[in-house]
């Protein structure tokens, strides 16, 4: 089956343009012109890819953001203006799994979706001879890759793909220190890059949701000019 696209943004010539583009390529694609008649569509007919624009009429991308992550884990790539950094944090600590700048090029815009759809999927294939269950188990911790489901003390926390896959990274060496570099390749692969303060925000986002559950959640521990480590024990 092909995979659908949503795209989402006030701009019709962008719309036309990169959907035109992602057809080519094989994708099905639905799009938005506001994030309120988004939100409706997306959370009746889910797709397997958001690509949303910040500055909108109805609802904002930040708000669609942040209300589809309410409800929806899935992948979402935020589309911000050119230096806007504060857009491109807030949207990663809202829950975006990327983000690019405007003005963008169509095929960086479609290498990034490819990487992204390709992280989702390996996020729920499993690790192969590794672990042929799929489960990772670290003490009150319980990954499942297959069902791309996280619990910590038998209760769900909804990541997206982007955290469970950093999740995934710490807790497969608990007590190794992994750098922002290696957790960038773990999460995003060697192709893309991203700078160190996306790391930093993903790493608070998951920890605000394990302490929604269990507020004295400790096990990421920060290395100051280091990187992170899942806590051993």
């Amino acid at each position: 089956m092909k995979q659908t696209i949503a795209l989402v943004d006030d701009d019709r010539n962008i719309l036309t343009s990169v959907s035109m583009t992602l057809e080519q390529e094989g994708y099905q694609v639905r799009t938005y012109t506001d994030g309120e008649s988004a939100l409706q569509g997306l959370l009746a007919r889910p797709v397997d890819l958001a690509v949303l624009d910040i500055k909108m009429p109805r609802m904002d991308g930040m708000e669609l953001l942040q209300r589809l992550r309410a409800r929806s884990s899935v992948p979402v790539i935020f589309l911000t203006s050119k230096d806007e950094e504060v857009d491109e944090l807030m949207g990663l600590r809202l829950g975006a799994d990327d983000y690019i700048t405007k003005p963008f090029s169509q095929r960086l815009l479609l290498e990034r979706i490819r990487a992204l759809l390709r992280r989702n999927e390996a996020s729920r294939a499993g690790t192969g001879a590794g672990a042929a269950s799929g489960v990772i188990v670290r003490g009150d911790l319980v990954l499942d890759e297959n069902k791309h489901q996280c619990t910590w003390k038998g209760r769900d926390i909804d990541l997206t793909v982007t955290e469970f896959l950093l999740v995934k990274a710490l807790a497969l060496r608990p007590g190794m220190v992994k750098s922002r570099d290696q957790l960038i390749d773990a999460a995003y692969g060697e192709t893309t890059y991203v700078d160190d303060r996306t790391v930093d925000s993903h790493v608070k986002r998951i920890r605000k949701k394990f302490r929604a559950i269990d507020e004295n959640f400790n096990q990421i521990e920060t290395l100051y000019g280091i990187g992170y480590r899942y806590k051993d024990g």
